[in-house]
């Protein structure tokens, strides 16, 4: 395995097949939806489709999802993604999501840090970036527990319950201190 996307506790990996059953539960939690972009169920066609055809050559696909594994019992317990990717610019969005049982535990920290360790470190990218709404106060404490800075607040830039609310847009450039 990639020695940067290895942890302690858990390890980043590509999604499998076996999956499935977890990848449709999390995109369909619709209590997160107000936080990305979804406006609809996926199913599990398309998942399965999504899986097999996922590509892990972030320059082409633009794109890169993994699984949050943990090391003792090899369940995956969330993703966490690269997307967006400007290979220009050199930089990143960076999007998360940690099932609600393994929430408050510190998984996401670690996720997050062997992210940007693979992302720095190995793909060389200069920055990454998040837009994250600015009711999502656990999102917004985990990128800034993880040296993202704020660096500017989008007016009415994401639509909930037929209001607009402001969105915080944070960013981290590489510093090669991972």
């Amino acid at each position: 395995m990639n020695k940067f996307l290895e942890g302690d506790i858990l390890f980043l990996r590509s999604p499998e097949p076996e999956d499935l059953e977890a990848l449709y539960k999390w995109e369909n939690d619709t209590d997160v939806w107000k936080y990305s972009s979804a406006i609809s169920p996926y199913s599990k066609y398309i998942l399965r489709q999504y899986i097999e055809d996922a590509q892990t050559d972030i320059f082409q696909s633009k794109q890169l999802r993994f699984m949050i594994v943990l090391h003792h019992n090899h369940k995956a317990i969330g993703t966490i993604d690269l997307y967006d990717f400007d290979a220009l610019n050199s930089r990143s969005g960076v999007g998360i999501y940690v099932d609600k049982e393994w929430r408050k535990k510190g998984y996401a920290s670690q996720a997050m840090h062997l992210l940007q360790q693979y992302a720095f470190n190995f793909l060389k990218i200069n920055q990454l970036y998040a837009v994250i709404p600015e009711s999502n106060k656990t999102s917004l404490n985990l990128f800034q527990k993880s040296d993202f800075s704020k660096k500017g607040v989008l007016q009415q830039w994401v639509s909930n319950n037929n209001t607009f609310e402001d969105a915080i847009m944070v960013q981290r450039i590489n510093s090669n201190k991972i």
